[in-house]
């Protein structure tokens, strides 16, 4: 669905040059539920930006392969107009939910359809009405998103990621903000809506027990590098395994990380580089 090459990406930052993504390679296959993980700073926010088009790159590739083209078609390098008709083929739920305070619920999830379809505005009215049903906002139409708790507002927000049925679902940090229950609910409803709709999702998070619920596969980050792609049984072995029996620093990095551990490479000062020790002290 999705084919991401040798993907670079640098910030320029009071004279000097961070690379926040470097030598990134990865595929997200047709159909799955694709996880992005890591640490504060790794880089996976920048990459999710990147893949919707928010942020140029410097090289590298990122093809994607909807079915409306009859090729993969680069959007590095591509221009506005032809970058919107691919972004038309996917939803974003956004970690704040980014409804529109003025609109009603229903007013927000039509907003795509009024924008980008000539759909009927009594057929506009009848596929709201389902999209909120998928989410079970229904009773929720006419409030406003003042009116709505955080978890609301997820349901909300994906109500109107999904109204122009999209082919891929990103989701950024779906979980931030939520207590335990309602998290879960939120995991419960993306996997029923991957199932239902038959979509492709990508999902940054960092919550361990979300990203276990729902994942089909996962990428680790580590200070913009692909540290490691596989199944969830390939992480969940590499989590429940002993550190004492992990051989690599990478492989007791990422057993650091999935359990949360306080102690292990990722909180070693010894050998940090400078812009580890300042994500270390929150001076990202």
């Amino acid at each position: 669905m999705i084919s991401i090459q040798s993907l670079r990406k640098t910030f320029r930052s009071r004279g000097t040059v961070q690379t926040v993504l470097d030598d990134v390679t990865f595929d997200v296959r047709r159909g799955e539920t694709l996880i992005i993980m890591g640490g504060s700073g790794c880089g996976k926010s920048t990459l999710l930006n990147c893949l919707i088009g928010e942020y140029r790159v410097d090289s590298g590739s990122i093809h994607y392969h909807t079915k409306d083209s009859p090729a993969p078609v680069n959007i590095v390098g591509l221009a506005e107009a032809p970058m919107n008709e691919i972004r038309k083929r996917f939803g974003i739920l956004f970690q704040s939910g980014a409804l529109f305070n003025s609109m009603t619920l229903a007013e927000n999830v039509a907003l795509p359809l009024h924008e980008h379809s000539v759909v009927d505005p009594s057929i506009i009215d009848i596929v709201v009405t389902l999209k909120l049903q998928q989410v079970h906002m229904l009773p929720h139409r006419d409030k406003l998103p003042s009116q709505l708790s955080g978890g609301q507002k997820k349901r909300a927000g994906l109500a109107r990621a999904t109204v122009l049925d999209p082919e891929i679902l990103f989701y950024d940090e779906p979980s931030a903000g939520l207590d335990p229950v309602t998290s879960a609910a939120i995991d419960e409803l993306i996997m029923d809506l991957s199932k239902k709709l038959n979509v492709t999702s990508v999902v940054v998070t960092h919550e361990m027990d979300s990203a276990f619920r729902i994942a089909d596969r996962m990428v680790m980050l580590e200070r913009g590098r692909v540290l490691k792609i596989g199944d969830r049984a390939e992480f969940e072995q590499l989590r429940d395994t002993p550190p004492d029996r992990l051989k690599t620093r990478e492989e007791k990095l990422m057993n650091q990380f999935l359990n949360g551990h306080t102690e292990g490479p990722l909180t070693d000062a010894q050998g940090m580089s400078d812009y580890e020790k300042l994500l270390v002290a929150g001076e990202e």
